[in-house]
């Protein structure tokens, strides 16, 4: 397939297109500083700048067949990047044609009540809020074959490849396994129109993804 991957150099992102290459896929790696980005086979680097026009980032996303978002501003710019960037880059792809669109969302976004209740919710309400509009108008105002991953907080620690899934209270996520799981929907067909909540457990990725329905 030939992926999108917006926000390419962030934690996340970069883990990705690692894992994008090392299937042999193509991917478009768009970022405000791609210079951060390594120059590899089957890798195109573009500026991606999610306060651009639905117009100009249509541009960018010509021949893709899937996107993979992982943007964000790190609680800098809220509205116009974690919220309005996500949903006019679905705009985009919809005009182009990149019917599959995998979201990185945050766990229990789309779940209002648990805000307050779940301890490592409570500093990241703005970031919630931008998360459940973004991931509501992904389901609701689009026909794209979306998947929503949301895990709990991301961590530096190394790959478990173990992950468990539809979970009720908070947890922690390396990044590596958050990325693994971003790309593996790709290959889950069963996980279209589907909202995976997780944090880290004790069944391996690809067989917890095959369960999914």
């Amino acid at each position: 397939m030939k992926v999108f991957v917006a926000g390419a150099t962030g934690r996340v992102g970069q883990e990705v297109v690692k894992l994008l290459l090392q299937a042999n896929h193509q991917v478009v790696a768009g970022a405000r500083h791609v210079d951060r980005l390594d120059d590899a086979t089957n890798l195109q680097k573009v500026t991606l700048d999610l306060h651009d026009s639905v117009a100009d980032l249509t541009k960018l996303l010509l021949g893709c067949d899937a996107v993979i978002f992982t943007g964000g501003s790190r609680g800098k710019d809220l509205l116009q990047t974690d919220l309005n960037g996500a949903v006019k880059l679905m705009m985009a792809a919809e005009q182009v044609g990149s019917k599959r669109f995998v979201h990185l969302s945050s766990a229990f976004a789309l779940d209002q009540e648990k805000w307050a209740t779940i301890p490592s919710l409570a500093s990241l309400t703005d970031y919630n809020i931008a998360k459940f509009f973004s991931d509501k108008w992904l389901m609701d105002e689009t026909h794209l074959d979306y998947t929503i991953v949301q895990p709990g907080s991301l961590t530096e620690e190394p790959a478990t490849g173990k992950i468990a899934l539809n979970v009720k209270d908070g947890g922690t996520n390396p990044i590596p396994d958050v990325a693994h799981i971003l790309v593996a929907c790709l290959d889950h067909p069963n996980t279209i129109g589907q909202v995976l909540i997780m944090h880290s457990g004790d069944t391996e990725i690809d067989a917890a993804l095959n369960k999914v329905k």
